[in-house]
């Protein structure tokens, strides 16, 4: 008897080992993981540095509680801040929690309500930041949702200026829609975003919890633009697969945020901080960034390369090694067989193949997952 609620529709394999870009499930069947714990294990699995981090924090403590001062904390929260636009840093323990704290900041600090976020979106699951997302399928059957926030359409400059007056809380907006289908913003929209939050008294938040951590080719995909954001959110790969998400605020926003107003029991736990600095004392140098950006690019090239005279093919979009095949139809069945012919990869939507390898894959890997798409898609088709 299965004992777990069926939140998930889960794939047909069992793991039971997983190294690098790789997964082995428990009938020996190797797959090339182009998913990565969606987004998570930026490093690959089981990455000997942080493995070794982690298994020198179980030897000294593992938990007591936010009452204390922890060197760690401090040191993964300087790390962050000195990577970034932000100032201060508090540690959750995943996405959702990090915008539910964001959204609890921008409220308190401007003791406003309305928020405005976008179509597509994703923001989490909780009921705060269910509500925040733009989605009817993540809405439906909860009830009543938490109030006062609108959903715009993405990329639409002129829709946000109207809508924009001085009633409105925050703007929270990903840099790129992921779950919502690979969708890029444009620099013009988040430059609107910025300019219309500072003209009336708005805090502009940007959700990093996918694109973060090295992803796009920089430590932070708002870094490509001309835009300094008021709250960032974190999470994903932050602790390359231990739990723990951070929201990430400018200086003037601390005293908003003073004892007693928000906590979390398990945020910012030792175990995942040791696995988090250990990520970020690889990730970020200005040679892993350029390496990273040059191996999208290289991945882009071959996709439009390899599949671009298919006529189901829509385009290659993206930013760094968050790529989405975008299609003429829907894509489960395809993904399904790509999986079966041993390369994992993601929905992004109903008709978008989404690729998030580990920003450690080889050039090698890379070329043997697109032959392999190629192999499935081309000869299998897809309807």
């Amino acid at each position: 008897m299965d004992a777990l609620f069926p939140t998930y529709a889960k794939w047909d394999i069992v793991v039971e080992i997983a190294e690098g870009s790789k997964i082995i499930d428990k009938s020996g069947k190797e797959y090339l993981d182009f998913v990565s714990g969606i987004a998570v294990c930026n490093l690959g699995h089981r990455n000997p540095v942080v493995q070794q981090a982690i298994q020198q924090q179980l030897d000294k403590f593992w938990h007591v509680s936010n009452l204390f001062h922890t060197e760690l904390q401090q040191e993964v929260a300087g790390k962050l801040v000195e990577n970034c636009d932000m100032d201060s840093v508090f540690f959750c323990n995943s996405g959702a929690e990090a915008n539910e704290a964001a959204l609890k900041l921008a409220r308190k600090y401007t003791q406003k309500s309305k928020v405005i976020t976008f179509k597509q979106s994703f923001h989490g699951r909780t009921f705060g930041t269910m509500a925040a997302t733009g989605q009817d399928k993540i809405h439906s059957g909860f009830g009543p949702l938490l109030q006062e926030f609108v959903y715009l359409p993405y990329n639409d400059c002129e829709q946000l200026e109207k809508e924009m007056d001085d009633t409105v809380a925050a703007i929270l907006v990903e840099v790129i829609q992921g779950e919502g289908g690979v969708i890029p913003a444009s620099a013009e929209f988040l430059e609107t975003i910025q300019n219309l939050c500072q003209k009336f008294g708005a805090l502009f938040i940007i959700d990093e919890v996918q694109t973060g951590i090295g992803r796009t080719g920089k430590a932070f995909a708002y870094q490509h633009f001309n835009i300094s954001p008021d709250i960032m959110t974190l999470a994903k790969g932050l602790g390359s697969g231990l739990p723990i998400g951070a929201m990430l605020g400018k200086e003037y926003l601390r005293e908003a945020f003073g004892p007693g107003t928000h906590g979390s029991t398990f945020g910012g736990n030792l175990i995942s901080l040791a696995a988090a600095k250990a990520t970020l004392d690889i990730i970020f140098h200005d040679e892993f960034m350029l390496d990273v950006e040059e191996k999208g690019e290289y991945l882009s090239k071959k996709l439009n390369e390899i599949l671009g005279d298919q006529s189901w093919m829509t385009e290659v979009r993206g930013k760094g090694l968050i790529q989405g095949i975008a299609c003429q139809s829907e894509v489960v069945q395809a993904i399904t067989a790509i999986r079966n012919n041993g390369l994992l990869v993601l929905p992004a939507g109903q008709n978008v193949i989404r690729l998030l390898p580990p920003l450690t894959v080889s050039y090698e890997e890379i070329d043997k997952a697109v032959n392999l798409i190629e192999e499935t898609l081309v000869n299998v088709g897809i309807n």
